[in-house]
């Protein structure tokens, strides 16, 4: 391992090249070996992965069937096909995958992924300087958008009805959503529609149709805070910009996404290329009350800024924010 103090992103390159190096020699150490009579046929040894963190050096014969049955060495790929909340899950098993699950290996393949805006040289520089060296920490730590699910607003207002028969001042309650979802590449995808959570979820992805009205988008990301923007495409360009702020109900969750800011204004024709370009990039620096179309003026808007609620796709189909507005009138985010 290298030291925090190193003062130049030269040394961390040349450090970083040492590590993953070195990361991949994780599963050929300290290691016990198997008896496996059917691979010593054809002269190979295998030696699988330990749990990791484990000092014995004695042989250790688990008790347990599926332990028995599984080798250590399948056990470990398996794990390494898992997302970083099935591990979790897993980890709560026994004590030999608490043990396993620990090991680096997983959670340094997880951050990466989830920063990979930020550069592998730069993410190595952030968990030596704030997570002691630790990828499982960083992971539970570091502030960190979601990309296995759908973050949902879910707001509502109430509009005057007509009068009839002996009901004399009618209001309806009408409701409807924002949703979001991110990719780990910098890019999002934006809807509002007064469809349930469970109808978007099906078409919220970058092959939707004109006709879904799913609009694309580019975000950044700096510790606890998200800028967006998006184009609206029409004959008057309007750019969709957004100021979020990352959070969670427990540690590490980052199931809530604050809406601080979200502002409306105008693009000459001449700025854009069309509704892929990256927008983010030509508005970030603008002030809030700043427009380049004097048609679409800059507008704060002051509603409909309910926080955003974070839903997993496995949970889209169960999820509250699917009940009518008779059974749930408003809804609490926490």
């Amino acid at each position: 391992m290298y030291s925090p103090k190193a003062g130049s992103g030269e040394d961390y390159t040349v450090k970083l090249v040492v590590e993953l190096e070195t990361a991949a020699q994780l599963r050929a150490s300290h290691f016990i070996f198997p008896q496996r009579p059917w691979l010593d046929l054809y002269g190979i040894n295998v030696r699988p992965v330990p749990p990791f963190g484990s000092t014995s050096s004695k042989q250790f014969v688990d008790p347990a069937l599926i332990h028995r049955v599984l080798p250590d060495e399948l056990l470990f790929e398996i794990f390494s096909r898992m997302d970083p909340y099935t591990l979790g899950r897993a980890a709560c098993v026994c004590r030999k995958w608490r043990y396993t699950i620990r090991n680096p290996v997983f959670w340094r393949s997880a951050c990466l992924k989830a920063w990979q805006i930020a550069g592998v040289v730069e993410n190595y520089k952030v968990l030596q300087l704030k997570y002691d060296g630790s990828w499982r920490k960083m992971w539970l730590l570091r502030p960190r958008i979601r990309t296995d699910g759908i973050y949902v607003s879910r707001n509502t207002y109430i509009r005057p009805g007509v009068a009839e028969w002996k009901i004399s001042n009618p209001v309806h309650i009408v409701c409807y959503y924002r949703y979001m979802r991110f990719y780990p590449s910098g890019r999002f995808l934006y809807k509002n529609s007064s469809q349930k959570v469970k109808d978007v979820a099906k078409y919220l992805n970058f092959h939707a149709s004109k006709a879904d009205c799913v609009f694309r988008g580019n975000y950044t990301q700096s510790e606890d805070k998200v800028e967006a923007a998006l184009l609206y495409p029409g004959t008057r360009p309007t750019v969709l910009r957004f100021r979020l702020r990352l959070r969670g109900t427990t540690q590490g969750a980052n199931n809530r996404m604050d809406l601080l800011a979200l502002l409306t204004s105008g693009v000459n024709d001449n700025e854009v290329n069309g509704p892929d370009e990256d927008i983010l990039g030509i508005v970030e620096r603008w002030e809030e009350d700043e427009t380049h179309n004097p048609d679409v003026p800059a507008i704060s808007h002051k509603r409909g800024l309910t926080p955003f609620v974070f839903v997993p796709f496995e949970e889209v189909e169960t999820s509250v924010l699917n009940l009518p507005v008779e059974k749930m009138d408003y809804y609490v985010p926490g």
